[in-house]
């Protein structure tokens, strides 16, 4: 579905940008060179949600290989990259949590990786730190299989966040 109301500017700079620079910014927002790659052969986008729904079929289409290469552009939960305003913005609600919350996080994130094989993934934005132990605590008891899907679902909505501040900055 395409929009005919004037693109965002940064959609506008976005769709003007030299390849290179283009791939950069996707990888940004994830680490899925697929996915990046996908997403820049279907530029010029005509609105966000073109994009926002091209981002959505990429991630569908994702090998589990390609999934392990989003998570690992992630940092676990209530641990953010330093010096990574983005991981910081995302993972707020950990930031004012008591230590002994911020233990258990630790604890609960070792025994997810433990499980899984890679970091507890979730849309962090907006959750407090509670909310995220809790979905942990619900999501550990999940088998393989079903947790992939959730990580899928999850890396969707973070990809949709960091494409619409890519698409809405002005500079």
């Amino acid at each position: 579905m395409t929009s005919t109301s004037t693109p965002p500017p940064g959609l506008t700079r976005f769709n003007a940008l030299q390849e290179s620079a283009a791939f950069a910014a996707l990888h940004e927002a994830c680490a899925s060179t697929s996915w990046a790659k996908r997403l820049l052969a279907a530029r010029p986008y005509a609105s966000a949600e073109d994009l926002y729904a091209a981002s959505d079929a990429a991630m569908a289409d994702l090998t589990e290989t390609d999934l392990a290469e989003a998570m690992a552009g992630h940092p676990p939960i209530g641990r953010p990259k330093p010096g990574d305003p983005t991981s910081a913005r995302e993972q707020r609600g950990m930031a004012g949590a008591s230590d002994a919350l911020k233990a258990e996080m630790l604890e609960l994130n070792l025994a997810y990786q433990e499980k899984f094989g890679h970091v507890f993934l979730i849309c962090a934005t907006g959750r407090t730190g509670e909310q995220m132990r809790d979905a942990v605590k619900e999501r550990i008891g999940n088998t393989p299989a079903e947790e992939r899907e959730i990580v899928r679902t999850e890396l969707g909505k973070i990809n949709r966040i960091r494409l619409a501040r890519l698409v809405e900055e002005d500079a």
